[in-house]
């Protein structure tokens, strides 16, 4: 009895290893750095428009990263005057591939706590735009997209996190420097 039911669920095991391994050749093969060189520089580009967007304006980031309510005036203008030139060199180095794995890290920290500060702000029914491309502030609770934001860094996330668990990538610094 027990033999007939290995026999009837082999076909779904070798269905689920087939799947299995299938994303195992994806995730472990060749294509793997591939996929990490577009997760790469698409998180460069991202940084670099972030950075971009807020470098030209120092005083409007500091007033976004205000508008969250969470540090002290004390650290409210250096945090908004230094955010900029992070994400710029997060970009710089990610476009270059040096040190993709640190840099990813520092990219999933740092996007983690904007998720926390937007989640932070949700909850307790602040109304601001989260300045993460520019601008930010206080807005009409009409004007707020939340959601929206912590999706879109959600998914920013998942490329960070690929690129901490794949860092090897196509014409990287540090692929010249291994070599």
């Amino acid at each position: 009895m027990s033999g007939q039911q290995g026999a009837e669920s082999r076909p779904h095991i070798a269905g689920r290893s087939d799947a299995g391994s299938a994303l195992r050749r994806v995730t472990d093969g060749p294509a793997a750095e591939w996929i990490s060189t577009a997760a790469r520089l698409g998180l460069a580009v991202v940084w670099a428009w972030a950075g971009f967007a807020k470098v030209s304006d120092p005083a409007a980031a500091a007033q976004a990263v205000r508008a969250y309510e969470i540090l002290p005036e004390s650290l409210v203008k250096p945090v908004g005057y230094a955010l900029p030139f992070l994400e710029l060199a997060l970009a710089l180095l990610l476009l270059i591939g040096l040190g993709v794995r640190i840099v990813a890290v520092v990219s999933a920290v740092l996007l983690l706590a904007f998720i926390a500060g937007i989640g932070s702000a949700w909850a307790r029914g602040i109304s601001i735009d989260c300045g993460c491309f520019g601008g930010g502030g206080a807005v009409d609770a009409s004007q707020t997209e939340y959601l929206q934001e912590i999706l879109r860094d959600t998914g920013f996330l998942l490329l960070a996190g690929w690129l901490v668990f794949r860092p090897r990538t196509k014409f990287s610094a540090d692929a010249w420097l291994a070599a």
